[in-house]
């Protein structure tokens, strides 16, 4: 199980670095990210930087949480992330300047409507997935 801090508080950072990548179009900043994402969805969410930063420096001052969440939501999540970040980076590295503006830029509202409002778009599509597929094995 997962602080639910720590997952808003890597969301943030997450939002900031994709906003860099999309005022400057620095596609290394973007690989940057992606490198973030990847050790998020292959080492789970407790292994990414940000929540190794979140469980060093922040979490020790605060309290416990109030409650904690299954950590395979976010991890897909991260997955789906890595998906736009490198879509980015192949758009801005191959002069598909658009394609890569537009990667980033749904990445970057993923992660700034869980930083901002507490709602992960890639673990609400993670959940959708999983009861879609769970009713039609039962069917």
């Amino acid at each position: 199980m997962v602080d639910p801090r720590g997952l808003r508080f890597a969301a943030t950072i997450t939002a900031v670095v994709l906003s860099v990548a999309l005022v400057t179009g620095n596609p290394w900043v973007l690989l940057a990210q992606l490198v973030v994402f990847a050790v998020g969805a292959v080492g789970g969410v407790r292994r990414a930087p940000y929540a190794l930063v979140f469980r060093r420096l922040i979490r020790p001052r605060l309290g416990p949480p109030a409650t904690t969440e299954d950590p395979a939501p976010p991890r897909f999540a991260q997955a789906v992330g890595a998906v736009f970040a490198a879509v980015g980076v192949v758009g801005f590295l191959t002069g598909l300047d658009v394609l890569g503006y537009v990667a980033t830029a749904f990445a970057f509202a993923a992660a700034f409507l869980n930083a901002a409002f507490e709602f992960c778009l890639g673990c609400h599509l993670y959940l959708f997935i999983r009861t879609t597929t769970a009713r039609g094995a039962r069917a």
